[in-house]
């Protein structure tokens, strides 16, 4: 007996694959959106947006707890480039009602093809739930080859926000303006997509052995008798990869406005030259590059860590 069940099934394995993410299907588009924004007292843009260059090597000071404080560490760490970005308008969002309001300069509204009868002030004197700006990214300016601007909502901050947005309306803003070294964001991203894959692939199962129905990489079983029909937590082929994906808690390394300081002697694999300001995060972060990377002030950690960097290397790691 003991030998037969070490060829059987270990049914106190835990189930393949998570079921955090569902349904696992391709995003809608490049541009991700952001539903929720910390509450912030102060006056301040909530977020930015960059495009993903690639990944180096840095040194710092280790402050965390643990055998390592006080040390010099060394991790891998993401740069992306954030060109300016431009305010176009205000939305007020109030009980079901969106008021806009637009900036009467023709260049801003040249591109974005906004017709005229919307070029209005239509936002009442009054204190609003939620206030976000348009905003939008300008790929142009680097060399990733995008020449379409990519237009998103962003929140503000503080008490009397619609006069703060109002104050930005027109202008060009730049990531130093919204972060600070050694603050913590949450990173919103396209993961790289991977086309469609098989259950083993796609949740991890385990190959079956070659006796067992004369196929190897297909899932075991489709469920029980009943209830009768497969049910949607049964691992099978599909779409992997191309998934909205947030990641919390990324720490700001530095926040550059030199790309000397950063650029490879030949420039980032599969991306090139960085030209504009820049951010270095800790640690990896969804995308392929040059993918469009959104990010927002974190929402479980407001407080701010000063790194102390020691050593960043010029040397792509990816």
């Amino acid at each position: 007996m003991g030998q037969r069940g070490d060829r059987m099934t270990d049914i106190r394995k835990p189930r393949g694959g998570s079921l955090a993410f569902r349904p696992r299907k391709r995003a809608e588009k490049l541009v991700p959106s952001i539903n929720y924004w910390p509450e912030v007292n102060e006056n301040a843009v909530l977020g930015f947006a960059g495009y993903k260059a690639g990944m180096l090597t840095v040194g710092y000071i280790n402050n965390e707890e643990g055998p390592a404080k006080g040390m010099e560490v060394f991790t891998g760490a993401t740069v992306i480039e954030t060109p300016p970005m431009k305010v176009f308008g205000i939305r007020a969002y109030e009980n079901g009602s969106v008021f806009d309001e637009y900036t009467e300069n023709k260049e801003f509204l040249k591109p974005l093809s906004i017709k005229k009868d919307r070029i209005k002030s239509s936002i009442p004197e009054k204190e609003f739930k939620d206030i976000r700006l348009l905003i939008y990214a300008q790929p142009k300016l680097t060399v990733i080859g995008m020449k379409h601007i990519q237009r998103m909502e962003i929140a503000v901050g503080g008490d009397n926000k619609l006069e703060f947005a109002r104050s930005l309306l027109g202008k060009e803003l730049r990531v130093k303006d919204v972060l600070k070294e050694g603050m913590f964001i949450d990173v919103v991203s396209i993961t790289k997509g991977k086309g469609w894959q098989g259950p083993i692939k796609r949740f991890g199962l385990s190959k079956q052995r070659r006796k067992a129905t004369g196929k190897v990489r297909h899932v075991g079983t489709l469920g029980p008798f009943h209830p009768p029909y497969v049910m949607y937590t049964v691992p099978q082929a599909g779409q992997m990869g191309f998934h909205k994906r947030t990641e919390l808690n990324k720490w700001v390394l530095k926040v550059g406005e030199n790309p000397d300081e950063i650029n490879p002697p030949s420039g980032f694999p599969h991306y090139g030259i960085v030209k504009n300001d820049y951010i270095i995060v800790k640690g990896s972060i969804p995308g392929s590059k040059k993918r469009l990377v959104r990010f927002r002030w974190a929402l479980r950690r407001r407080d701010i860590v000063e790194p102390k960097l020691t050593y960043i290397s010029k040397d792509s790691i990816n």
